[in-house]
């Protein structure tokens, strides 16, 4: 496995390490299979049509979706800067928020396997502090997703 050396946690970044209960190989298709990111991403007052979700898993390729709530539509436009089957996925991404727009934004995903479970380190940033806790909120509500989703036996 190629190991990423991710940069130092700041105020003006979300870092979270985080466990799954599944195989690397399903993990990943989390991230990289539009129908499943599309049933995961987002805090839970939103949601994902997955007609909107484009992922081309290549560099320079597209990781698209928009989120939906009541209040409007939320694109989030990136391009994969670098991928590695099973164990890395980075790219730059912009999104419109209900608080703004975010612009120029890194994200870094490594997934360690262990078998039967998975370990994500995610690092992304900057941002402003705002922006920072409500994206480190909505990753712990995604990732809750994902946890109903595994145990709801997608393999």
């Amino acid at each position: 496995m190629t190991e990423h050396v991710l940069p130092e946690a700041t105020d003006r970044d979300v870092y979270i390490t985080r466990s799954f209960n599944a195989p690397v190989a399903v993990v990943w298709r989390f991230w990289t299979d539009p129908a499943l990111l599309a049933q995961w991403f987002g805090p839970h007052a939103v949601s994902v049509d997955p007609a909107t979700v484009t992922v081309e898993p290549q560099p320079g390729g597209a990781w698209n979706l928009e989120m939906h709530d009541e209040n409007g539509v939320y694109p989030v436009q990136s391009t994969i800067v670098e991928i590695v089957e099973h164990e890395y996925l980075e790219g730059v991404l912009a999104a419109q928020t209900s608080a703004g727009d975010i612009e120029h934004v890194y994200l870094r995903v490594q997934f360690h396997d262990h078998g039967d479970t998975t370990r994500v380190t995610l690092h992304q940033g900057p941002f402003d502090p705002e922006f920072r806790d409500m994206t480190t909120a909505g990753w712990l509500e995604s990732f809750e997703k994902i946890d109903a989703l595994i145990e709801g036996g997608i393999r």
